[in-house]
């Protein structure tokens, strides 16, 4: 079967013309390669909607569209703390393709600015209508036979202060390598003690996915030497790493406490 690509002025007109039949194209990191390979054929619908790039501030928070880059990101004085993440992903010609969306959707063992929206407990506005949790979209986008919502942009907080948010990738080839694991935290304080922590893995399971051990042993607490080195001891808990190509189940699940240790000590 061939290939075909249909182009649309609007984001609302690609989803109206996805049908049953249509593949979405984002930034094509992971898509084309399907493509390439002949594992993806058919139609292939994508958007020019100029609203997919914008970044800006919403309030005290951020509003990210979809088709965002990795490249706008870093271009953006708004998403300036989010640089970091976006660094680690990919060399210059992926950041400048790979985009916020597709980020989402991405297979094990990519995902690694989910990791750090699931972190920051962002939300995804659907083209369908209504908004989610990136949290549940991820934990969803594995569903047999399940297509994932198109999405249109992203909603999250910017934190209060910079060391309220972490992000730490562990790869094998520098900088650029796939992730052995990641991991993302959100830390805000108040009166000197963590409230509402969220921690987020990547690499750790089917999919990016909070890690509850660590955030368990965190909320309530002041980030001092003795709360840290209880995280690290829990920061596995509740955590099913694959073995795959990059590390086994085993090194994952040994390595990830000293990673969690090594993040904690940057934000204290």
């Amino acid at each position: 079967m061939a290939v075909t690509v249909e182009t649309h002025a609007s984001l609302a007109e690609a989803a109206r013309a996805l049908g049953m039949d249509g593949t979405y194209l984002g930034g094509g990191t992971v898509l084309m390669r399907g493509v390439n390979a002949g594992g993806v054929q058919g139609r292939i619908v994508r958007a020019t909607d100029p609203g997919l790039r914008m970044i800006s501030a919403a309030g005290d928070g951020l509003r990210i569209g979809a088709g965002a880059t990795m490249a706008d990101i870093l271009a953006s004085r708004e998403a300036e703390f989010l640089h970091p993440v976006a660094r680690m992903i990919g060399g210059p010609q992926v950041r400048a393709m790979a985009t916020v969306g597709g980020n989402l959707f991405a297979p094990h063992p990519y995902g690694d600015f989910a990791v750090a929206l699931i972190a920051s407990g962002a939300r995804a506005e659907l083209v369908q209508g209504g908004v989610r949790p990136v949290e549940e979209l991820v934990r969803e986008r594995g569903g047999v036979g399940a297509r994932p919502p198109l999405v249109a942009a992203i909603e999250l907080p910017r934190p209060r202060e910079a060391r309220a948010f972490g992000f730490l990738k562990v790869s094998r080839v520098k900088p650029k390598g796939v992730s052995v694991l990641s991991l993302a935290a959100w830390l805000p304080r108040e009166g000197g003690r963590i409230r509402g922590t969220r921690v987020a893995w990547g690499a750790m399971g089917p999919h990016p996915l909070r890690g509850a051990g660590a955030e368990r042993v965190l909320e309530g607490q002041a980030l001092d030497a003795a709360t840290i080195a209880r995280a690290a001891q829990a920061a596995a808990e509740g955590l099913e790493p694959p073995t795959d190509a990059l590390a086994s189940t085993w090194y994952r699940r040994e390595v990830a406490g000293v990673h969690l240790k090594r993040l904690l000590e940057r934000m204290a």
